[in-house]
């Protein structure tokens, strides 16, 4: 799916969770500016709700 989107695992899974909740804030660990830069890029991606349920699915959440 992450893929499918252009994006990296993380952050589809930043993405999903952002979504998932609006008052839950992720706060991921990073050492590299890179790293920052690539999570910054999950606050700006919208999942449908067929791609959250599928993410959802895929965690068994």
């Amino acid at each position: 799916m992450a893929a499918e989107r252009g994006v990296t695992p993380a952050q589809l899974a930043l993405a999903w969770l952002l979504h998932r909740s609006p008052v839950m804030l992720p706060i991921p660990g990073t050492s590299r500016v890179e790293h920052l830069e690539e999570n910054m890029v999950a606050a700006s991606l919208k999942l449908t709700e067929e791609e959250s349920d599928s993410v959802r699915r895929l965690l068994a959440v």
